[in-house]
Order: structure tokens, then C-alpha cells, then sequence
């Protein structure tokens, strides 16, 4: 949900009630392929303030130390740096925090960045008289002065970093080159940089992959690993190696290292091994198909240089005995070239690599059919969702490897900096929970839990849709269950007020094609909705039968997996979360919230990059369409690579971290889209960025022990950012590991709802999402819009009909 963009469209506001403080897995449509996390997205965020700092110089990461393949990665984190919104909006200039609620004491995963006094950076510019071009001599002509510029440095060819400052503003020595030749150097300072500034900061973060490098931590992706500390589990062939996702930035008062535990799952196969044992599996000429399915697009790792390269291609033609140019023009064999590394196969094909070819080593990360292993995910979760005791602990091992090395805590010296060894402490606010409102009855609910099911079992929903016209359609050897989940559908639909017929049931071959066939030939203008049983969770079957039915014959579609239904200890709930679901797909509405806003419409946007159509964006757009929040209307929006981007859609097509392109660019948009829509009246606009991938995490004080904080904590304090108006919800609850919070963006905002007002309000959405009778993570118009974003790009590859857009049938 990474991204994903929340707008509030407000006419007319009326009086929130009085706030005091004190007050008090999802049923998805179990034919669908698992959900998957989005890619995170960069949210580009009138007018803002960017530091002059940042707009002149980004800094080469990695200077000496880090190569060339870590820049590109690195410098996304810091494209946010100096923008301003906060300045925009005028009544959260002076505060953004709010104040109902009971108080929580909390610790989090942030350690404060201490300097010695007077401290800042000092940036220089590199000249030299001649030219010289390779960068490793441009260092070490440089570093002949070290009596000069100081043994602490860090240069990456043109820029030059030093914690102090030189006699002379300008400064010419002169080197000589192993040949004789005389050059001269002309050091320029162009910057006193303070602490706080973009640069800065930015520098820090170099400084800090410096350290874990110094600690042997290998980087994989963006985080690093140690690999000399690794939990194996034999059993499933796995193995796991512990590390941290860090990052240094300025929050609120302080300038603090965010440190989280990472774990990177690797399985001990290699490729080659896997090709082998697939080959001994299927049939000989279709070996080269079936593998190539199974692994482009797969991330594997080069144990001998710990690197990671996603899989592209296969080039059969191929092997490790062809030859390549080396940099000085003379050709190698691939086999020689990997000689010192190990022994492999010489006839192996080679993988196309997203750079160059690489020898294919080890998997990283899990299969969709490892997932489903409830045997192996059960074992990873012991090792990998850690409880907030546990958590803690492994958090504060980096700040005691950095303490216990000594070249480290030299490095650190040298700079004049230090980081606290405690984790930082402030208070947070636990908003008071909400009532659900379902079938004119009001219902309280355990937040402990965030589950109100047992609440409102047996309670009518708020609309249904009687099932009086709709189709099942089995397979021959799924005839029991599919009787059984009539008959429970029969026995829990009273209770919600469904009216319900038979269903008109019809017998297929276990073929796509028959499902196909079956449904061309009955499904009318009358069905309500089809129902599909399934013997497997095939994603070309399932695909099929999304696709004909949300494009060529609109009709609201369930698909359940067969054996979901042979337990008898869950069926009953199973048939009950069914039931939900077809409610809802028809048009129907289960439950609410208060919402005190009147003439409010939000809107959630989210996007899916589409990889088996061109690499095409999908933008998943859902509107509010009553005051309850209880019905939405839904569209999707294709946006293929490289083409004119329209309709202030542009949000969900973009990376993340670009604020300054989304506030000055997009917002506008959406600005003449209102203007132009609505002539008659002066809408007010919210516009809020909701990132679900953040490394914070927060414990709640409690009994002498750390536990997760309860839903709807909320913190606007210490570790928000002052240039924002942001804030964070912990909206779950969770029983094993540690909770993960929601990060909100409010980048812009005319409606001059009072901090508590807005916290709420989001709050309040995250109780809105059908597919689950409890809290969510993200507001249910974000989910929405991921929900439906990923059904068209990972089934449907077309825009869905538009006779279904007043309906939830994406769930």
C-alpha cells in the first residue's frame, strides 16, 4: 500500500462531537492467488520549500567505499529531504499534534545522533590542473596531502567531506603521477554544512554503510546482512541471515538512526540444482518452457560477492565455455572467469541478468507454493516475527556491534559523532474506539482484539441483495461440497436478512475451457452472481473465469477453493465470510462507523505494474459514494510506459519519494478536476500520502515488560518530521510478532480539520473494509483500490466493465 494516496473532498463541514480523553486474517475470495506486498511507490507531493543544499548537489553515494551498483538505489531515500509542506497549511503551521485520547507511554527503534559541539561538515570542491580522469587517481593525488585536508575524509572524485575546515578558503598544492607528470590541486570550500541540512544528512547515511561495511554486514537490496551468524532450518532446505534496515534523518527535535531488523530467507538449492530436479519432473521438450516460467523474474544471490540480480532471460545458447570481452579487450571464457569462485556445470545455460550475464547461485525469498506451505511459513515465523521484547533485543545488537568495534568506534571519532545506546522514549495517545453500526443496532468491541465477528454474528447486515437468480458451478468430484456450502449458506444467510433461492447448480469437466463454455452459455442479464467452485487454486483457471466475468458478461463473481470447505470445525465461519462477500459483490452494505462529516466524498488511489502486458501501470481509483462510507464507486485507469499522463492520476504511476513533483504537479490537477466539476459550490481538499512499508515500530510500556501498543495509538510526536503535517495509527492488532504502524502524509489540506479530527477520521477508515470484520491497516479506500488495482493487473489485463463500478466485486 506503499504510496497509496488518500483524498478527502469535503463541501460542506458540520460540528465533530466533543473528543474527551479516556474513551475507550481477511476472507478473501478464496479462489484468488495470495496477496501480494506492492512495489513501494514514489509519490511525487502550491508551492513548497526546497533547501537550496539539496537542489544544487546530490551527493555521489558511496564515495571510495560503496560502488557504482549502490547509487542508484540509495539516492531515492533522500529525494523528500527540504520539501516544506507543512508551511502550506496554515492551521497546523504553529502545531500538528493532537490531544484526545488517554496517554501510552512508548519506546521505538530510534537512537539519538549526538555530535561534539559546534559541529558541521565542511564540502569542497576538487579541481585539477591537468585534467585527470580515472577516479582512483584523482584520490590518490588528492591523498598525497593528507597532512593537509586530514586523514578523516571522504571524496568521491569531486567532491571532497571534512569535519573541519581549512586554513584558506582556497587551497593549491600540487602531486605528481607515477610517470613524472606534475598536477596541480585546487581545494575549494563551496559549504559549511550545519547538521540538519539535506546534505547532511544524506552524508550521515553514507557515513553509516561505511560502519556496517566495517562490521562485515553484507548488503543485499538496500539493507545488510550478516551471513556469519545464519539460522538454518534443514528440514525445508532454508536458510535465513539476520540484518538491519536503517536510515538517519532529522525528525522532530533530534537528528536519529531508525534501525529495524531485516531477515533475508535463502533457499540452500541452487538454480542448477532446481533445473535438475525439474528436468527429472516433466517432459523433456517442454523442459526449457516450464523452467523459463519458473525462474525469470526470480531474485537470486552470487554467494561469491553476496550480490543480488533479478533473473530476465535464459539464453539456452549459451554456457559457461563461450567467451566475453574484458575491460582491457582481451576475451575470457565464463568458466575461467568463474574458476576461483567453485566448481559448476560446464554445459549449464546462462542467465540474463538485469545488468549482465551472472552464474546462476542461490534463491532468494519464497515461492508461491513454498507460501502455501503452512508446515514451512510456520517455522520461518518463529525465527522471523519477533514479539516486542524479542524485537527490541535484536535492534539494540547494532548499536552493540557498533560499540564493541573498535575501527568502528575510530571511524565514529574521527567524525565527532556517537549515537545514544537506549532506544527513545516519549508518550503517544490511544483514541477512543469505535462503535459499529450494523442493522440499526449499535455494537462494542474488544480493541484488544480489533475483531468484532463475534459482536455482530446473527445481526442483519445494513443492505442485502436477495439471491434469488445465481449460478454454482462444481466439478463432478466436487459435488459434496458443493451441497455443503448450500446448505451453510442456507443456514447463516437468515440471520444477516439475505433472502435466498437454490442456487441453479451446474456440473463441469475440470477444464478452463468447460468453466468457460459453461458460463458463455448461462450466465443471463438475471444472474446475480456465479459462484465457482475449484478443485485447485490454478491461476490460469481462475484468471479465465475473473476475466470473462468483470469484462466480456459483467457479472459479480465468487470463486472458492474446494477444500476450504471439507473441515467441519471451520466450515460454518467459512460459508459465513462467503455470504459477506457475495452481500457485498452484489451491491449489498455490512456495516459502519460514525462519520460526522456531511457532503464528504474520499477517494483512495493505488497502482500495479502490470509485467505481462509492457510493463504497464494499473491505477486502482474508488470514491465514496454515500455519507456512511458504506458504497463505492470504482475505476481503473492504464497508463502504458512512457505515455502523457492525465487526469491527476498521475500520483499512482510514480515512484516514491518525489513530494515536490506531487504537490506542485499532481495537487494542482486534482485542484481544476473539482474546479471543473463542481461550479456551483467551493470544495475544500485533503490530500494524504499512506505508506505501509515503514521501518518504524513502537512498544507500549505495560507491567514492567514491553507488549504492542493497542489499536488506535496514534503518534504525532518525537518521531514525525517537523517540515510535515504527519502522523502515525497503529490500527491492528496482532497476535504474534510486532504490530507495524501506518505512516500519513497530509500534503496538502483546505478543510482545516484539527489534527484530531484528521487522526480520526483515518482511524475510522480502517474500520470500513468489507473483506475483514475488524481493523485494517490502511483506510478501506486504499485497500480498495490495491484490491482492485491487483486483480486487473494479476488476472484481468483490461479494464473491467463499467457496469460493475458501484460494486465491490473486486474483494
Amino acid at each position: 500500500m506503499d504510496g497509496a494516496v488518500l483524498l478527502d473532498v469535503t463541501a460542506e463541514r458540520c460540528s465533530w462531537p466533543q473528543l474527551t480523553p479516556g474513551d475507550p486474517g481477511t476472507a478473501v475470495d478464496p479462489g484468488a492467488p495470495p496477496d501480494v506486498q506492492m512495489e513501494p511507490m514514489k509519490v511525487k507531493c502550491p508551492q513548497i520549500n526546497v533547501s537550496p543544499q539539496i537542489l544544487e548537489l546530490q551527493i555521489s553515494a558511496g564515495f571510495q567505499e560503496l560502488s557504482l551498483g549502490e547509487r542508484g538505489g540509495r539516492r531515492r531515500d533522500f529525494h523528500d529531504l527540504g520539501v516544506n509542506t507543512r508551511q502550506a497549511i496554515e492551521h497546523v503551521k504553529d502545531s500538528k499534534t493532537g490531544a484526545s485520547g488517554t496517554i501510552i507511554r512508548l519506546s521505538t527503534n530510534h537512537f539519538r545522533l549526538t555530535s561534539r559541539p559546534q559541529w558541521a561538515l565542511y564540502q569542497y570542491h576538487i579541481d585539477y590542473n591537468p585534467q585527470m580522469e580515472a577516479r582512483r587517481l584523482r584520490s590518490a593525488l588528492l591523498f598525497q596531502h593528507e597532512e593537509i585536508i586530514g586523514r578523516t575524509h571522504a571524496f568521491d572524485g569531486t567532491i571532497l567531506f571534512l569535519p573541519k575546515k581549512l586554513e584558506n578558503k582556497v587551497t593549491e598544492v600540487f602531486s605528481q603521477t607515477r610517470n613524472g607528470e606534475n598536477v596541480k590541486i585546487t581545494i575549494t570550500l563551496t559549504n559549511e554544512l550545519p547538521p540538519t541540512s539535506p546534505t547532511c544528512l544524506q552524508f550521515y547515511n553514507i557515513i553509516f554503510r561505511r560502519l556496517l561495511k566495517i562490521m562485515n554486514l553484507q548488503q543485499i537490496g538496500r539493507n545488510y546482512y550478516n551471513p556469519s551468524d545464519p539460522i538454518s532450518i534443514p528440514k525445508h532446505r532454508l536458510m535465513i541471515w539476520p540484518g538491519f534496515a536503517t536510515s538517519i534523518l532529522q525528525y522532530e527535535t533530534n537528528i536519529m538512526l531508525c534501525s529495524d531488523v531485516s531477515h533475508k530467507v535463502l533457499r540452500s538449492e541452487t538454480v542448477l540444482d532446481f533445473m535438475y530436479s525439474l528436468y527429472e519432473q516433466v517432459e523433456e521438450q517442454r523442459f526449457r518452457e516450464i523452467c523459463a516460467k519458473e525462474l525469470i523474474g526470480l531474485i537470486i544471490l552470487t554467494k561469491y560477492n553476496n550480490k543480488t540480480y533479478r533473473v530476465d532471460d535464459i539464453d539456452w545458447e549459451s554456457n559457461p565455455n563461450n567467451t566475453f570481452k574484458k575491460s582491457d579487450g582481451s576475451e575470457i571464457s565464463f568458466v575461467d572467469y568463474y574458476k576461483m569462485a567453485s566448481d559448476h556445470d560446464r554445459h549449464q545455460p546462462i542467465g540474463m541478468g538485469s545488468s549482465h550475464r551472472q552464474r546462476f547461485l542461490v534463491f532468494i525469498g519464497l515461492t508461491d507454493k513454498m507460501r502455501s506451505d503452512f508446515s514451512m511459513m510456520k517455522e520461518l515465523a518463529v525465527h522471523t516475527r519477533l514479539a516486542p521484547e524479542q524485537r527490541q533485543r535484536e535492534v539494540g545488537k547494532l548499536i552493540e556491534y557498533i560499540n564493541k568495534d573498535d575501527n568502528v568506534q575510530k571511524e565514529l571519532r574521527d567524525w565527532g559523532l556517537s549515537f545514544d545506546s537506549n532506544l527513545l522514549s516519549f508518550t503517544g495517545r490511544v483514541v477512543q474506539s469505535e462503535k459499529i453500526l450494523q442493522g440499526g443496532k449499535v455494537f462494542y468491541y474488544n480493541p484488544q482484539f480489533a475483531d468484532w465477528s463475534k459482536e455482530t454474528r446473527g445481526a442483519p447486515l445494513i443492505s442485502v441483495k436477495p439471491l434469488d437468480n445465481w449460478l454454482l458451478v462444481y466439478t463432478r468430484r466436487n459435488y459434496d461440497a458443493a451441497n455443503t456450502l448450500v446448505q451453510k449458506l442456507f443456514k447463516v444467510t437468515p440471520a444477516m436478512g439475505i433472502r435466498m433461492n437454490k442456487a441453479i447448480m451446474i456440473e463441469v469437466d475440470d477444464r478452463t475451457e468447460a468453466y468457460l463454455r459453461v458460463l458463455q452459455q448461462k450466465v443471463t442479464s438475471d444472474v446475480q452472481i456465479v459462484v465457482c467452485l475449484l478443485s485447485s487454486n490454478r491461476k490460469d483457471k481462475y484468471d479465465a473465469i475473473k476475466k470473462f466475468l468483470c469484462t466480456d458478461c459483467p457479472t459479480p463473481s465468487q470463486c472458492v477453493l474446494a477444500r476450504t470447505l471439507s473441515k467441519p470445525q471451520t466450515v460454518m465461519a467459512i460459508a459465513t465470510k462467503i455470504a459477506l462477500q457475495m452481500n457485498c459483490k452484489m451491491g449489498g452494505e455490512l456495516w459502519s462507523v460514525e462519520i460526522p462529516l456531511k457532503q464528504l466524498m474520499i477517494v483512495g488511489i493505488d497502482c500495479y505494474h502490470d509485467t505481462t502486458a509492457g510493463r504497464r501501470s494499473i491505477a486502482g481509483f474508488v470514491a465514496s459514494l454515500n455519507q456512511g462510507m458504506t458504497r463505492w464507486f470504482s475505476r481503473c485507469v492504464f497508463q502504458d510506459r512512457g505515455q502523457e499522463l492525465v487526469d491527476g492520476l498521475k500520483v499512482c504511476l510514480q515512484g516514491d519519494g518525489q513530494l515536490k513533483t506531487l504537490v506542485n504537479y499532481e495537487v494542482p490537477q486534482f485542484l481544476d478536476c473539482l474546479k471543473a466539476v463542481g461550479k456551483d459550490y467551493n470544495p475544500r481538499l485533503t490530500v494524504i500520502v499512506v505508506k505501509k512499508r515503514v521501518n518504524a515500530r513502537f512498544f507500549a510500556h505495560a507491567g514492567g515488560k514491553l507488549q504492542n501498543p493497542p489499536p488506535g495509538t496514534v503518534i504525532d510526536v518525537e518521531v514525525t518530521r517537523p517540515e510535515w503535517y504527519d502522523f502515525f495509527i497503529v490500527s491492528q492488532a496482532v497476535r504474534i510478532g510486532s504490530v507495524s504502524p501506518t505512516h500519513y502524509n497530509v500534503i496538502y489540506d483546505t478543510s482545516a480539520l484539527k489534527p484530531d479530527h484528521m487522526q480520526r477520521l483515518t482511524y475510522k477508515l480502517c474500520h470500513m473494509y468489507y473483506n475483514w470484520p475488524g481493523v485494517v491497516r490502511v483506510p478501506a479506500p486504499c485497500q480498495y483500490a490495491h484490491k482492485l488495482a491487483f486483480l486487473v493487473g494479476q488476472s484481468i489485463h483490461r479494464e473491467p466493465n463499467l457496469a460493475l463500478s458501484d460494486r465491490l466485486y473486486y474483494l
